[in-house]
């Protein structure tokens, strides 16, 4: 049986995996969208960057924020996308490319998620 201590500790361990994801995935995605590097690591690449295991990322992630790893990841690209619909003149073929989509699929992803095309999403938010 876990005493107090021993508890505290897994939460804060658990709640230092996840912020440590989390701060990765912006630094990575914005290592993409730059150029810096060429396409997006697979969960259990960031897994191993971070020195845990996928399931143990999986499994800590999901725990303290209530989601699988991929579906924020998802959602921090469609972030980027989004500003970058809006604060850009970029073609959402580029923007797609820039986030290492096919264009077609890029406008399904961002459809699925969004629930409304890029072009349609950018015309209506660009000011």
């Amino acid at each position: 049986m876990q005493n107090d201590s021993d508890l505290k500790s897994s939460k804060s361990r658990s709640a230092e995996i996840t912020k440590q994801y989390f701060n990765f995935l912006d630094r990575h995605i914005d290592d993409v969208v730059n150029g810096r590097v060429s396409e997006f690591l697979e969960i259990n690449q960031v897994a191993s960057e971070l020195a845990v295991s996928h399931k143990h990322l999986t499994d800590t992630v999901q725990k303290e924020v209530g989601n699988h790893p991929c579906h924020f990841y998802d959602l921090k690209i469609i972030e980027v996308a989004k500003k970058m619909l809006i604060s850009t003149n970029f073609p959402i073929a580029e923007i797609a490319r820039k986030l290492t989509y096919d264009p077609s699929n890029f406008s399904k992803f961002f459809k699925n998620w969004v629930g409304q095309a890029p072009g349609q999403f950018r015309k209506e938010h660009k000011k």
